[in-house]
């Protein structure tokens, strides 16, 4: 009898579908509220997307492998799973959680579930955005560093692969056990649709932050293995249940992974190579993705592997794509949220210092070697790091401002602080420009980093970076920003509460203390 290995997971959820995603240890048909798909395999893991189809306002479930139930489990005090369509009133955000047991303080995820679990539905989060690091590939557990090493025995000994990090898909899925395996945390996503994107550590620290580094990497013997075990798996774990039906019926991997009938780790392996070209200029696949929430809607941009990093040109993302994401900016809602897992408004000092280094690093000789030294020491490698598209996303922000929402608001992690800045244009927008951050969720950083960004938001260090910005030749800037709460530290989860035009963003330790509360959006002018 096949067994549940991990889900399930409620991801993309709209007004009558759902899909639902589960991992199992063998293979089975897998049925769930009335809806069967067969599991595909991927090397020795089996896997499933169930698509429920004319759902109503609220629909109970379990999960059934080949007949038989094995979700919820027998005796779980859990509240039952369940699947809520409709009306999106509440969206919990974050990122940067690190797997249970690091030392790195409560996880507030888990505890905001633990929360949930005793509260009504009506008080449940209708979506979850998970903004990138859901798994530390380069930083995991003790238990983990013990796995692989027995894992891999001597038969991989001299391969050069790194000790202490995962390399193949099958030690990546570790890493989504782990962290995903958690009861609380699994009760979470099976009854709260979740939104994913990856940011560097899914893959690797620093990662597509410059073509030097992609070089240094590429000379690495385990790097074509590193990266084909992380793009087939984050396909696989995230971004697969990101798609929505049509999305889905029309996505030309998926047809051939569910008609395979055997292992495709092969074409998932050999799909991760050619997407980790787009780095190089190639393009070869998209991450980036739309969701509809009501009245609101969410752009979720890749900000990692649709890098452009030739020598003559940095992008954030193509030219291609970013012609989709801003045709995506405009529509009929109220709220436009742009998930990214990497800020676009961050401590004046810091983002005037990025497009400063970008400047830095392209010169020839020592300087610019300085510069990248610099740059992937400090993690230098968020929107202002890429001055071009910073400028590009600027005006599309401005643009989208002006079309009818009350709200635009950029949702975002990875600096390991939370805040709200609000974005000024030189002329006003009738929309109110935020830029929202949460993190970490589960990684608190050493106490040394809170006087330093205390010190990134001071205007004193905000004029120095940014005259010694115009002296280097980095264009104004397009709007002014100042902070409007934080910096808040600790491990957090935020909650935008949605109210017709407005909406409230909220922070939520992990004690459930409410260290932030910010009203949010304007009327028609």
């Amino acid at each position: 009898m096949a067994k549940l290995v991990l889900g399930p997971l409620l991801r993309h959820v709209n007004d009558s579908s759902a899909t639902v995603w589960v991992e199992t240890d063998s293979p089975c048909d897998v049925t769930i509220a009335g809806h069967t798909a067969r599991t595909f395999q991927v090397g020795a893991q089996h896997f499933a997307l169930v698509l429920l189809e004319n759902l109503g306002p609220r629909t109970e479930y379990d999960v059934r492998l080949d007949g038989e139930t094995a979700w919820p489990q027998v005796g779980s005090d859990f509240p039952k799973p369940v699947i809520r369509t409709g009306d999106v009133r509440r969206i919990a955000f974050g990122s940067c959680r690190a797997a249970p047991h690091q030392p790195v303080g409560p996880d507030a995820l888990d505890a905001f579930a633990q929360r949930l679990m005793t509260a009504p539905e009506e008080e449940w989060p209708q979506a979850l955005i998970l903004l990138g690091d859901q798994v530390y590939a380069d930083e995991p557990t003790e238990a983990t560093k013990q796995w692989l090493s027995d894992h891999r025995g001597e038969h991989r000994r001299g391969t050069g692969e790194p000790d202490g990090e995962v390399v193949h898909f099958a030690e990546y899925a570790r890493l989504y056990h782990e962290t995903w395996g958690d009861p609380e945390i699994r009760w979470l996503l099976s009854v709260v649709p979740t939104s994913m994107i990856f940011d560097d550590h899914d893959v690797r620290d620093d990662w597509n932050t410059s073509a030097v580094w992609r070089k240094e990497m590429a000379s690495k013997p385990w790097w074509r293995d590193r990266i084909r075990g992380a793009i087939s798996s984050y396909w696989v774990y995230q971004h697969l249940g990101n798609l929505g039906p049509d999305e889905l019926a029309q996505d030309p991997l998926y047809a051939k992974v569910k008609a395979h009938g055997a292992d495709v780790l092969p074409l998932l392996e050999e799909f991760a190579e050619e997407a980790d070209k787009e780095a190089a200029g190639r393009k070869s696949t998209w991450w980036s993705y739309r969701r509809d929430f009501g009245r609101a809607r969410l752009l979720m941009v890749d900000t990692r592997s649709g890098r452009i990093l030739e020598d003559d040109k940095r992008q954030m993302v193509s030219d291609e794509e970013f012609d989709w994401i801003e045709r995506n900016s405009e529509g009929d809602f109220d709220h436009l949220l742009i998930g990214s897992s990497l800020p676009w408004l961050m401590p004046h000092a810091l983002s005037h210092f990025q497009s400063l280094n970008e400047i830095g690093a392209r010169k020839p000789g020592w300087q610019g070697r300085a510069a990248e030294k610099i740059r992937q020491a400090l993690d230098l490698e968020h929107w202002p790091a890429f001055r071009e598209s910073f400028d590009r996303l600027s005006r599309m922000i401005e643009k989208a401002a002006n079309n009818g929402s009350a709200t635009v608001c950029v949702l975002s992690g990875d600096v390991h602080h939370s805040y709200v800045a609000e974005a000024e244009f030189l002329r006003p927008t009738k929309a109110l420009v935020t830029q929202l951050v949460c993190s970490p969720v589960h990684n608190e950083p050493p106490k040394v980093f809170e006087p330093a960004f205390r010190l990134s938001w001071s205007r004193a260090a905000a004029w120095v970076f940014r005259r010694l910005a115009t002296l280097a030749g980095v264009p104004d800037d397009l709007m002014r920003w100042r902070k409007i709460s934080g910096p808040h530290f600790g491990n957090s989860v935020a909650l935008l509460d949605l109210d017709g035009r407005r909406a409230r963003y909220r922070l939520l330790s992990a004690t459930g203390a409410e260290t932030a509360s910010v009203l949010l959006g304007r009327e028609p002018q």
